[in-house]
């Protein structure tokens, strides 16, 4: 129990303690003044009455107050859940856009790549072809020569230097 609420009943008790004590005094009619006319009436009953009333008003307005607060707070709670939830809609799909986005970038580095090497493959095809090319003329021209200083060797034929 929070220590206003405690105070509140303390001060109900004691009052109604000192009402229960005095209740002779309280009931016993004394003259009053309505302004226009005189009465007979217990003035103590009539005042404690009045604060009776007083201290219903007070808890039906708190009451009021409390449950207009709680109702906003539910409001408030529902609100801020749909906020999360449209941040997290909103954080998926920017997840879902930059997923397709580096996928789409993989795969065009990946065709790149393969351009690349694909080049890169027709390129060392090539230059295989032109040294392989190279090694034939180059030997085809070592025959010819090996042939050709062989037949001067045979037939004696030698240039001199």
């Amino acid at each position: 129990m929070k220590l206003r609420t405690f105070l509140v009943l303390l001060v109900l008790v004691v009052v109604a303690a000192f009402a229960l004590l005095n209740w002779q005094v309280i009931i016993t009619p004394t003259a009053l003044s309505l302004g226009v006319a005189d009465v007979q009436a217990p003035l103590g009953l009539i005042m404690l009455s009045m604060m009776a009333a007083l201290t219903v008003l007070f808890l039906a307005s708190l009451l009021y107050l409390q449950t207009t607060v709680m109702f906003d707070a539910r409001a408030h709670a529902k609100e801020l859940q749909a906020n999360r939830n449209l941040a997290d809609q909103a954080e998926a799909s920017r997840f879902t856009e930059l997923r397709s986005y580096l996928d789409a970038e993989f795969k065009r580095k990946t065709a790149v790549d393969s351009e690349a090497k694909a080049a890169l493959v027709a390129r060392i095809d090539q230059l295989e072809r032109d040294l392989r090319l190279a090694i034939d003329q180059s030997g085809n021209s070592l025959a010819a020569v090996i042939a050709e200083m062989d037949d001067r060797q045979r037939g004696g034929n030698l240039p001199q230097r």
